[in-house]
């Protein structure tokens, strides 16, 4: 694979990472043991995980510097790649296994990935006598939004590694294109023409951003940290079909329950801290993908954002859903080109020279933007599986961003909600009681809507 320049948008996220600020993405992903009529052979768990991912193009690049575009870098393969660097295996002690893997993620979640290698890590997280294990996926986010990073880690998959190999096709000779054509004076006028317009939208994404800005920073104290570096993790499953049962009385779509869901547990959780609800409601980034519906994920960001408050000062659950769903409708109608969410538009506009001495400013300008990201990232809908163990649950973790404690990412799969919690350790010890807070508060809303349904389920993190 030859080399590839790295999008506006990816060259940001690799400059605003730091020591204490780890950029990349990640899944918890948890796997039942193999069926006990299964007749297929023991496999050896590590090495199908490493012989796929070796196999996923993507995963043997490594980012280096270009001399052009001034300030650029580029994917480049490693020719020194060796799988076995990335992929490893941890034995947990015995105990509560998804609590273990949950401690165990907060604590890798923390670690920077090697830049000099490609930029990703896989461990298999083993340890009960029952056959169940787990895979941590860490992808750096210069690799991939959220729904590309789906697209790269399913190849690990029995049914996606065993549909990419395609038939061998008989190879046509090479034509040589031919060159392309210097552009008339009308050509030149288009070009003018698309670039000005170019221009144009970026000032107006960049004026949305400045005017979205927030200069007193009035959140929750709980939702603003001093970085210590470490990072804790918790999980929590919900039932998809309770979230759909009150999308279905109360109206609007599920992501605006799960939304109103994060509201009410961040309101109960602080109730617990003994903090009243914070003078202005905190603010969500909540990402929007830029891609167009039925289109190959391609390589890179593409992705913009909608902000949302949070309406923590709403006492009553039915209004809070009602006050996340006028917010979002309000949101869509305007399009995810205003807002301080566009920031990552914006980013597109840029040249490379700006992003490698502009993100470390921008990252620590994260505050006056928004107070915690909430993000829904969409799985396959087929059954999935790992050397024929079925996949059991996936629960997506998402950065930090500077100055900020908390992070929230969903996913939807097999009938459930997974939900992974990642936050500052030190400015959230108690990161179970705020999960905890989640499933009871999607309890509140289907009484107080009358919808019926399962109790979701919690486990503890570190």
């Amino acid at each position: 694979m030859s080399s590839e320049l790295l999008a506006p948008l990816d060259l940001a996220f690799w400059h605003l990472e730091s020591a204490d600020h780890p950029m990349h993405l990640g899944a918890l992903v948890h796997f039942a043991p193999a069926p006990a009529d299964a007749a297929a052979p023991p496999v050896d768990l590590l090495e199908l995980l490493a012989t796929r991912a070796a196999a996923i193009p993507r995963l043997r690049m490594r980012v280096r510097d270009v001399l052009l575009p001034v300030g650029g870098a580029a994917w480049f393969p490693d020719p020194d790649f060796d799988v076995h660097r990335h992929v490893r295996e941890l034995r947990l002690p015995g105990g509560d296994f998804d609590a273990e893997t949950a401690r165990v993620a907060g604590e890798l979640m923390e670690q920077p990935l090697e830049r000099g290698r490609p930029p990703w890590e896989m461990y298999l997280l083993t340890g009960p006598d029952d056959g169940s294990f787990a895979v941590l996926v860490k992808l750096h986010h210069a690799l991939a939004d959220g729904m590309r990073a789906v697209a790269i880690g399913a190849g690990i998959f029995d049914e996606i590694a065993a549909a990419r190999t395609p038939p061998a096709r008989p190879r046509r000779p090479r034509t040589r294109p031919a060159p392309p054509a210097l552009p008339g004076a009308r050509g030149l006028m288009d070009l003018a023409r698309a670039r000005l317009e170019e221009l144009g939208r970026a000032v107006g994404v960049g004026a949305s951003v400045v005017l979205a800005s927030r200069l007193d920073q009035r959140g929750a104290t709980a939702l603003a940290a001093h970085s210590s570096g470490t990072r804790t993790v918790a999980t929590v499953t919900v039932d998809l079909e309770r979230v759909r049962d009150v999308r279905r009385v109360a109206g609007g779509t599920a992501n605006d329950v799960l939304l109103a869901t994060v509201a009410g547990g961040l309101r109960r959780w602080l109730a617990e801290r003994g903090e009243s609800p914070p003078a202005a409601d905190p603010r969500a980034l909540v990402p929007v993908s830029r891609r167009r519906p039925g289109a190959p994920p391609g390589s890179g960001n593409r992705f913009s954002a909608y902000l949302l408050d949070l309406p923590l000062s709403t006492a009553d659950p039915a209004a809070r859903l009602r006050a996340v769903r006028t917010a979002m409708d309000r949101n869509k109608a305007a399009g995810p080109l205003r807002g301080a969410g566009a920031l990552a538009v914006l980013a597109d506009q840029l040249p490379p020279l700006a992003h490698r001495f502009g993100a470390p400013l921008a990252g620590g300008a994260a505050r006056m933007l928004f107070d915690l990201l909430v993000t829904n990232v969409p799985l396959p809908r087929s059954a999935l599986s790992l050397g024929g163990r079925p996949l059991r649950a996936l629960f997506p973790m998402a950065p930090l961003a500077r100055g900020q404690s908390l992070a929230v990412a969903m996913s939807p799969y097999g009938g459930d909600v997974h939900i992974g919690l990642v936050a500052d350790g030190a400015a959230v010890p108690d990161l179970d009681r705020l999960a905890a807070a989640l499933a009871e508060e999607l309890d509140t809303l289907v009484r107080a809507t009358g919808s019926t349904g399962a109790e979701g389920t919690v486990d503890k993190g570190r």
